[in-house]
């Protein structure tokens, strides 16, 4: 794996470039032990009670099944999570003052569960403007070890204006310029340009332990950005009626940023 990047919030020009140059960013130890263990058990919630399923269902079928009973961000560690200063800190030193709140997954991945093929995860906007950043923070609550998997950048490729699933048809497979992350202590984040490729895959020697993963996404403003759930107008309300953003991030969860929602094919 690359050698870590730091977890402080001031990132220095190195990092920036870093970020720029290769489209990722590892952050260890940004998330502190009581947040961390904090998230575990609601992340366990969001898997047992069924929360994460209906949260799908909402979005695969929103005619039939309607918005989701609870969303994330009503999670008290996730909303936490979502607006946490150091992250927001680090994410304006890379998009600038003024980014807006996208989406946010949570799941406790099974220690069975299979790779994902190299995709990326970059949305589109209203101005089809490339230099708007997306950027996807990826939270390892349990970090990456030989028993939960590892993940696999591409340095580079977020400069390519192609589709999400471009690379699809290499499915996990090594890729010439990689970069394999496979040692991450807990609570560690990786930033990654969304329009990065990327790919997931499983425990080397067969089925290990869970992976408590969380993906949150912010977008830099100056155009209007296509959300990705069906219910992203509750989502965003939800979020100012508990006071997420608290005062010091005015355009964090404002509809204006955001297209009318269109399932994508």
């Amino acid at each position: 794996m690359p050698p870590s990047s730091g977890g402080c919030e001031a990132l220095d020009a190195a990092q920036r470039r870093q970020f720029s140059e290769a489209g990722y960013l590892v952050l260890p130890g940004l998330l502190p032990e009581s947040l961390r263990t904090r998230l575990v058990p609601e992340v366990d919630r969001w898997v047992d009670e069924g929360l994460r399923a209906r949260s799908i269902a909402s979005c695969t079928d929103p005619v039939t099944n309607g918005p989701p009973p609870l969303l994330e961000l009503e999670l008290t560690a996730h909303g936490e999570l979502l607006t946490h200063v150091p992250l927001l800190r680090t994410l304006s030193r890379l998009m600038g003052p003024s980014f807006v709140f996208h989406h946010l997954h949570s799941d406790r991945q099974a220690p069975d569960i299979g790779g994902k093929s190299w995709h990326h995860d970059c949305e589109p906007n209203d101005r089809s403007d490339t230099s708007l950043l997306m950027v996807h923070a990826l939270h390892y609550l349990g970090g990456l070890d030989e028993g939960v998997g590892s993940l696999a950048v591409l340095p580079g490729s977020h400069r390519r204006l192609v589709g999400k699933a471009a690379l699809a048809h290499h499915g996990t497979a090594e890729l010439t310029g990689e970069v394999v992350i496979d040692r991450l202590p807990p609570g560690t984040t990786v930033l990654l340009n969304s329009a990065l490729f990327h790919t997931r895959r499983p425990a080397p020697d067969g089925p290990g332990r869970a992976r408590y993963f969380i993906d949150a996404s912010y977008c830099q403003v100056g155009a209007r950005w296509r959300p990705v759930k069906p219910h992203w107008r509750q989502m965003l309300a939800r979020a100012r009626e508990l006071g997420l953003a608290d005062g010091q991030w005015p355009e964090l969860f404002a509809e204006r940023h955001f297209t009318e929602y269109t399932r994508a094919v």
